[in-house]
């Protein structure tokens, strides 16, 4: 891997263009990069993302936010050099309520963040998902995999939608020659994250806060692997910076069944909740780990924050919106 410098056009400082922005991801992203030298512009229509999450941003001459959707022409009217595209509902709550959206954001989306890259000659990086995998037959899941998705299913507008996004990011990185970064996201949680969003973090924590039973889908011996926000999104700028244009694991590939993983919320948070069980939703992935090799070796990476840790950070910022 060539070692990453700055963008080689970007004399001045850099200019980065995020879409979803204003989302549990594109928020933290947009810190990071603040804070290393970029000018952001930040893109979200506010459908799952938050202002709250980038109130702290007001005033900052190096941040501008814009109201909209990105399946509708993006018009930049300065140099960009970066675009990470983030947008998209990412919770089964979210997709299953919005499953057209989801589509949307996906395909058209994606063809619009691809297309201001392409006019700017941008580099862009796509932040796709485990869920391109499916309810994987190989474990742990390597990049080459191709996955065991159900199309019709439930949960196929989410996946179907960044398997079609991973395309299209290929296709104009071979038919125009865009510069092109693909992220396979597993597990992530921190703050930042809504409350009510159907994922199990934020799902264990709030009900382990209140003292509520803790809902453990099945006998809660399928299989997750959390990394913690911070992580991620160092693996993420570091393949931004990079020359790998095939997609990347990015995660922690300490795996934990559910039932393990409602326990160890039970002790962090000191609660009174006992588990209890239902049924299994329809194509919910039996086992989820990434395999990392790819992060290791081309980008020097891989998780340090221990899960203790990020449990604690996590904690304390739920505790602030109960």
């Amino acid at each position: 891997m060539k070692k990453a410098g700055k963008h080689p056009r970007s004399a001045q400082a850099p200019v980065s263009v995020i879409t979803g922005a204003a989302g549990f991801l594109g928020s933290h992203l947009t810190d990071l990069l603040l804070k290393r030298g970029h000018r952001v512009i930040g893109i979200d229509n506010l459908v799952t993302g938050s202002v709250d999450n980038i109130s702290h941003l007001a005033g900052n001459r190096s941040f501008r936010f814009i109201e909209q959707d990105v399946t509708e022409f993006l018009f930049i009217d300065s140099p960009v050099d970066y675009v990470w595209h983030f947008a998209s509902p990412a919770s089964p709550v979210d997709y299953l309520e919005l499953p057209i959206q989801t589509l949307k954001v996906g395909s058209l989306g994606t063809h619009k963040a691809l297309g201001l890259a392409k006019a700017k000659g941008a580099r862009f990086l796509l932040a796709s998902t485990s869920e391109v995998y499916g309810d994987p037959l190989v474990h742990p899941q390597p990049e080459e995999y191709w996955g065991n998705v159900n199309i019709v299913g439930p949960r196929g507008c989410y996946d179907e939608a960044k398997r079609f996004a991973e395309a299209i990011t290929l296709a104009y990185h071979r038919e125009h020659g865009v510069a092109t970064r693909i992220v396979r996201i597993f597990n992530t949680y921190g703050p930042r994250m809504r409350l009510h969003d159907g994922r199990v973090v934020p799902a264990f924590v709030s009900q382990a806060l209140k003292n509520k039973p803790i809902t453990v889908f099945g006998k809660g011996l399928q299989t997750r692997s959390f990394c913690y926000v911070s992580d991620l999104i160092e693996g993420i700028y570091r393949l931004m910076l990079g020359d790998y244009s095939l997609p990347v694991n990015i995660g922690n590939p300490r795996e934990m069944t559910m039932l393990e993983f409602a326990e160890a919320i039970i002790r962090a948070t000191g609660s009174r909740s006992r588990i209890v069980h239902r049924p299994l939703p329809q194509d919910d992935p039996r086992q989820r780990k990434p395999d990392i090799t790819k992060a290791q070796q081309l980008l020097q990476w891989k998780p340090v924050v221990p899960l203790r840790k990020g449990l604690s950070q996590t904690i304390a910022y739920f505790q602030t919106r109960i």
